[in-house]
């Protein structure tokens, strides 16, 4: 078992099933805390930094919410233009000044490899947030909490699952991470529909398929979403050369109402790292789907305060005290 304390986050190659299993277990136990059903304090007098230099809304303001939750306190940067990394300070220099007022940093930043590249320089633990095109690991064990929970609805867990990946797969960091993990679990048809110049990163597909996972690759969305879940990316405009570019494949696989009809299962669940690009030429995802109680979205959403507490609690090495701080809530919850 992965030794979680005084580790860094860094990337979904550092874990093996067992390590995954144990942030599920330890997620799973956040969620009286999550709900405001107790408080705990476990991290009361920690400090969390929150390094945020590539714009975020969920990421960022879930991390502090988790930190908050137990207890801690958070600071905040945002945007590199505040940060002397404008001034040119080098992420190695900046993670010597930063972690000596830190108990652990949460980073994103638009470069691949740029949070480890800063976690070389850092003497407390660093999870990463999202760097570039690269990973999301936070993000990708949120989803997998996600599918497990929803599978639970129907007597499933992750093993023997059918999983659509579907939109931008080639720059989207949230489908290669949430495949790694995959790769963990056994018997799983993942089929990637994709523009063929947004189709998943080859080395990707070899991780699958020596998981020993059946992989189809199709650009058509017809006949090929009978799935147990399906997991929809936006186009993601930041990443490429030009909004032209860009507006070439958006709205090629919007997913509404009367797709979800035609071609998913009755019990298809819905899954969006969000933010859906709801502007009528993208639609990814069609709010006439919101009443469909299988998306799953905002319960994603949701999960990843609970994924992202475990991680506190386990780097922080705090996991197993959990109930020795819980107090009751005092103030009125609707």
């Amino acid at each position: 078992m992965m030794n979680f304390q005084g580790s860094h986050i860094l990337s979904i190659s550092q874990f093996d099933r067992d390590a995954v299993s144990r942030i599920l277990q330890v997620a799973q136990s956040m969620i009286p805390y999550a709900a405001r059903q107790k408080r705990c304090h476990v991290l009361e007098g920690a400090i969390l930094n929150n390094l945020f230099f590539e714009p975020s809304t969920r990421t960022r303001i879930s991390f502090g919410t988790a930190f908050q939750l137990l207890g801690g306190f958070v600071q905040e940067t945002v945007g590199a233009e505040t940060s002397s990394l404008s001034k040119g300070e080098s992420l190695f220099d900046t993670a010597k000044v930063i972690s000596g007022y830190s108990d652990v940093i949460a980073m994103r930043h638009p470069e691949i490899n740029s949070v480890a590249q800063f976690a070389t320089g850092s003497s407390v633990p660093v999870i990463n947030g999202g760097d570039g095109a690269n990973e999301h690991p936070t993000q990708a064990l949120l989803d997998l909490f996600t599918i497990q929970a929803e599978m639970t609805r129907f007597g499933k867990g992750i093993d023997n699952i059918n999983i659509v990946l579907m939109g931008d797969l080639k720059h989207g960091r949230t489908v290669h991470s949430l495949s790694k993990l995959l790769s963990l679990y056994n018997n799983i048809h993942v089929t990637l529909v994709a523009p063929k110049a947004l189709q998943m990163p080859d080395y990707i597909v070899d991780i699958l398929t020596n998981a020993g996972h059946k992989v189809t690759m199709t650009d058509s969305m017809a006949g090929n979403l009978q799935s147990d879940v399906i997991y929809q990316t936006r186009i993601q405009q930041e990443r490429f050369s030009s909004l032209e570019e860009a507006d070439r494949y958006r709205g090629h696989f919007s997913l509404n109402k009367e797709v979800y009809q035609q071609y998913c299962k009755d019990h298809t669940v819905i899954m969006h790292p969000l933010p859906r690009d709801s502007r009528p030429e993208a639609n990814e995802l069609d709010v006439d789907l919101n009443d469909n109680h299988n998306l799953a979205i905002f319960r994603q959403a949701q999960n990843g305060v609970l994924v992202r507490m475990a991680l506190f609690a386990l780097t922080l090495g705090v996991d197993e005290k959990l109930t020795q701080y819980e107090k009751p809530v005092t103030w009125y919850r609707g």
